[in-house]
């Protein structure tokens, strides 16, 4: 057995006893080596191969495909999706607020949970217009669905948000969804 094998098989031993702390040299040891130390350093520039950009609309396209699009595309309009997705019907018009979707063009009522889970917040966001108008209309959807159980709300006007005290979400975004937003 040579000397590194006994200094190797004696350092892992003692290391997992816990009574010998490696010390540096044995860090130096290849075997002992992590993943960068072992790499190779880097080399002069003159070292690597050159490599000069290909200016080619031919080739570009195939590159093209790989990249995210810019934006989302517009959906594909159709009488029905299968996923029960609608997508917006109103411009905001014809009320006083609008609900703009997200960028994913959908309905934006989040659950929020804090305290372990013990307390539950819906967020509608992305509220523009009369956002006091909103609230109570969704105050009194959240009331009819609790049997008129009065329910706590707050409105933040700078951010466009409004906090429903419960788990709302899916009364709320079909309700928003049969408005047309």
């Amino acid at each position: 057995m040579s000397a590194t094998t006994k200094l190797l098989l004696g350092s892992v031993l003692c290391h997992k006893l816990g009574k010998v702390r490696l010390t540096r040299s044995m860090h130096t040891h290849p075997a002992l080596l992590s993943s960068f130390r072992s790499s190779k350093e880097v080399q002069s520039l003159e070292q690597y191969l050159e490599v000069e950009p290909i200016e080619n609309a031919a080739a570009w396209k195939f590159v093209e495909r790989l990249l995210p699009p810019p934006t989302v595309p517009r959906p594909v309009a159709k009488a029905d999706y299968p996923s029960g997705w609608q997508p917006q019907k109103s411009d905001g018009s014809d009320s006083s607020y609008f609900v703009a979707r997200t960028k994913n063009h959908m309905v934006p009522v989040y659950l929020h949970t804090c305290f372990r889970g013990q307390r539950r917040i819906t967020v509608v966001r992305r509220v523009q217009g009369d956002i006091w108008a909103l609230e109570k209309d969704l105050r009194s959807v959240v009331e009819q669905a609790r049997n008129g159980k009065l329910c706590a709300s707050r409105v933040n006007e700078l951010s466009g948000q409004i906090h429903i005290h419960g788990d709302y979400v899916d009364i709320l975004r079909e309700h928003l969804k049969a408005k047309g937003f």
